[in-house]
Parts: C-alpha cells; structure tokens; sequence
C-alpha cells in the first residue's frame, strides 16, 4: 500500500462520516465540502483496499470488516492528534531556544539583543551554556543547540552564519610587566611572552586558527594550560604570561596586580558570527536570528582600522570609557 495523500485527513473524514452517520453531516460538521469528504472516504478505501461503508440513501453505515479496522487504528489516530495539539501547545522544548557561547563572554550586542526579544516574546526561555570551538557546528546540525555565538570561523557549511558585531581584543598584563604603563599595544610588542591559553578536557575553548595566525603575523605563541580561566588569570598575576579576552569582558572584569590593555593592528578585532540552521523549526529561533540582523544593519560594530592614537584617546586614564574597573574577580 503507498500512502500518497494527506492520512490525517483521510481519517479524520472517515470518523466524522462514520460518527454521524452520513457524508453530509460529516461535511457540516467539519465544514468543508460533502465532496470533499466523499473522495477521502473513497481514497482511503482504496489506500486499504477494504469497504469501510455500506452507502444507501439514508447516509453510510460501517461494514463489519471497517468496524475491526476502525477500533484498531482510531486510538492512535486520536493519539496523532493529542500529539499535535495539546502535548504540542504544552511542549516546553518548542517554546526554549538553547543558545551556545563559543569564547564570546556577551557584550553590549548580545544583552539588548536578548533584552529585545525576551521584551517581544515573553513567553520564550533562553538558556545559555559554552561550547567548544571544535564543538560548534556540530552542536547545531544535530540540534543539541539552536544558535552558537562564536569568534568568526570562515565560510559554514550546511549551517546559515552572519557577522553581527565585531569586538576589540584586550590583553591582560601583570601590573609590573614592562608594558603595563603604554596605553595600546599590539602583537608584535608581546614576543617572547607566553600567550596562555586554558585547555579544558574537550580541546581550546577558542579557534586555533587565530592563535596561529597571531603567532605567524609577529605575534607571540600560545602556550596551552590545563586549567581554567581563574587559574589561568593567576598565572598572568604571577607574571608567567599574559592573556587575551574581547572588550566586553575586560570592561567588566577587573583583575588584582594585573591591567587590561587595548590591541590594536592586524588580528586586534574580533568578528563574532552567529550559527543556526534555517531548517530549525522552532519559530521563535527565526525570529531571534530576525531581530539580530535588523539590529546588526543598523551598527555593525568598531572599525577594525581604528588608529592607535585614536584608541589612545579612548583608553586613556582620563577618558570616560577605561576598561576593567567595574567588577573584581
């Protein structure tokens, strides 16, 4: 037997001809055409290759051998359609997107982007967890997560990615190293310090590539750590090397004995992307990526050609905008 029509729908009719006893009441009742339901009884008799009615002028009456078959399947038939409706409306899976934070620690973009659409869409939960670099696109295809924030990887396959905002990096020195008192720097200044990067158990929590890239354009090389970022910010107290982070978090974490400098020059901004799928069926997943486009049109992010002396002003003790004092950690 090849199913080639809409089987809901089939049966749907075939139960309302056989409650009320005939097509045209059945029609009435579901409010279509008498035809309509005709054919679908007729459909599904030759789907079934069984008489599931006796017709007379009267209206229709269940055969013998549709009765059996119709107390067989019209449980998992009205299952079908609790499963569709009142489990659908109450499955909480379908009202929470499951965002993933790929070493991006939030930022201005990424609060009123949630701030919007929590404002839009009460009804919706976020949950936000990090995922590994080498776990983002995976993450995505086997729906584990629904949209992953992340540094830019380039080109995605089989996924949908747009750049929304873009990020400067941050360097934390040890407060006597000798570079704590230059207001900029840039990569080339750090040779022959240790770029410390924490390893946890599922790999690099940021793309190697770009650490690769800083070594390979002047810049230090990284020296992986089996420790978390608490213990990896120790070390740069201890002077045993420095550490990088995007703006928003140097802006909001301030370190004891140690101070958070601007980069400026080649791989100094971070492009952060957005990963999802458009086959997603969550509406409310299209509706965040919907609101983080409109937002992203409108302000892009820093210049990523921003001159050092124009940085200086910015980060200069007497400005307004210096990072790093707002928290303790």
């Amino acid at each position: 037997m090849t199913l080639n029509g809409n089987a809901l729908q089939l049966l749907t009719h075939a139960f309302a001809a056989m409650d009320h006893g005939s097509l045209r009441r059945a029609a009435r009742a579901l409010r279509v055409q008498e035809s309509s339901v005709s054919r679908s009884v007729v459909k599904l008799e030759q789907l079934l290759e069984m008489q599931l009615f006796d017709r007379s002028v009267r209206g229709v009456q269940v055969t013998e051998t549709g009765r059996a078959w119709i107390e067989i399947v019209r449980a998992h038939y009205e299952g079908l359609l609790d499963a569709f409706t009142e489990r659908g409306c109450e499955n909480k899976d379908a009202k929470t997107i499951r965002i993933g934070l790929c070493w991006v620690t939030g930022g201005e973009f990424l609060k009123r982007l949630i701030d919007r659409f929590n404002s839009l869409y009460p009804d919706a939960r976020l949950t936000i967890e990090d995922v590994p670099a080498g776990h983002c696109l995976a993450s995505i295809r086997r729906r584990r997560l629904d949209i992953v924030f992340t540094q830019d990887i380039g080109s995605v396959k089989s996924c949908s990615s747009q750049v929304l905002w873009r990020e400067r990096f941050f360097v934390l020195l040890p407060s006597c190293h000798s570079l704590a008192k230059k207001p900029v720097l840039e990569w080339s200044d750090l040779v022959g310090t240790s770029l410390l990067v924490p390893v946890g158990l599922e790999g690099p929590p940021l793309n190697l590539c770009l650490l690769e890239r800083i070594a390979a354009d002047g810049g230090p090389a990284f020296r992986a750590c089996r420790a978390n970022q608490a213990t990896v910010i120790f070390k740069v107290q201890l002077g045993q090397g420095v550490i990088f982070a995007d703006e928003s978090y140097a802006r909001t974490v301030a370190i004891e004995s140690a101070t958070w400098k601007p980069l400026t020059g080649q791989n100094s901004v971070s492009s952060i992307r957005a990963v999802w799928l458009d086959s997603n069926p969550k509406r409310s997943v299209l509706r965040l990526v919907a609101i983080a486009r409109n937002m992203a049109g409108r302000t892009i992010g820093m210049n990523s050609q921003t001159t050092p002396e124009s940085l200086q002003k910015l980060y200069s003790p007497m400005g307004h905008s210096s990072p790093g004092r707002s928290n303790s950690a």
